[in-house]
């Protein structure tokens, strides 16, 4: 059973996926394994991703210490998402959920550290993109290559959902859709046509957890804080800019056809992993959202 018709190619393409000239990996990518390899190796570690500095390297690793003179909370908030999507897609699987899906891969493990038996992890990603990733995990011992399948996408000309119909996945079982570091570097128009496909085309009790950005930080409000703009403007250096902002996902989700979203905030997440709040992090114009097409997730 096909749940739609086939759609023109829209990119869902990320930072994290994006391949500038000259360049097979994105300089966001890099940066942000960096973070999660360090917030990985603190003594109070509250996420664990054992390949993330070294596949960081040395670049990624002094682009995210260069973010930290503007950014003092990143390592904290990179452990929080990681941590936090980790758990989301446990207890997806815990309830039966036995596809995983990594929009816009990039550098990312899951595949690797949350593999379980029966389990199938699909990651969708620019060709080129995905070739450095394997030759940097073929660097170390240790990294199971075949723990995913790669879904190659040029995602201005390919149809992602096509794509992983023809590698395996099941569109009539449910999903656990990833989005990390994606959505806030696309037009709306983009976004709002992923999010309706995720919801319209896959069985409706697929799961999708992402993080979004708020209005302020996407437009480069004069209200945000000087460490904030100067924090934008090195991303923006990077020549990957945020585009898009969401203030209340709640309207945007109804919609684009779903039934049940839940949002949590940097400050929710420390309270939640640490036991901590803090007023001085000043890292609130980012949150997780957990989303599905069907209301029988509302009990998640």
């Amino acid at each position: 059973m096909s749940r739609a018709t086939r759609r023109t190619p829209v990119s869902i393409a990320s930072a994290d996926t994006e391949v500038t000239e000259g360049r097979t990996a994105s300089r966001t990518a890099i940066m942000v394994a960096a973070y999660r390899g360090r917030a990985s190796a603190a003594a109070d570690a509250i996420c664990s991703d054992p390949w993330a500095l070294r596949l960081a390297g040395p670049e990624g690793e002094a682009l995210s210490h260069r973010w930290d003179e503007h950014s003092p909370s990143m390592v904290l908030w990179m452990g929080l998402r990681t941590r936090y999507i980790d758990d989301c897609v446990i207890r997806a699987l815990d309830r039966g959920i036995r596809q995983v899906v990594i929009l816009g891969a990039g550098l990312d493990t899951r595949a690797a550290r949350l593999a379980r038996e029966g389990v199938a992890f699909f990651e969708v990603d620019q060709p080129a993109s995905q070739a450095d990733k394997r030759e940097r995990l073929s660097r170390f011992d240790g990294y199971p290559l075949n723990a995913a399948t790669f879904v190659p996408c040029d995602f201005e000309r390919d149809d992602f959902v096509e794509l992983l119909e023809t590698a395996g996945l099941d569109r009539d079982a449910p999903t656990c859709f990833v989005w990390e570091g994606v959505i806030y570097y696309l037009a709306e128009e983009a976004a709002r046509s992923t999010l309706h496909r995720l919801a319209s085309e896959f069985d409706p009790g697929s799961l999708l957890v992402f993080d979004y950005l708020n209005t302020n930080m996407a437009r480069s409000s004069p209200r945000l804080r000087d460490e904030d703009l100067e924090m934008k403007g090195i991303v923006e250096e990077l020549g990957e800019p945020m585009r898009f902002g969401i203030d209340d996902p709640t309207p945007l989700m109804a919609e684009c056809g779903y039934r049940f979203i839940r949002t949590v905030s940097f400050d929710e997440l420390a309270l939640q992993y640490t036991g901590t709040y803090a007023r001085k992090r000043f890292f609130r114009f980012q949150s997780m959202a957990l989303a599905s097409e069907s209301q029988d997730n509302a009990l998640w």
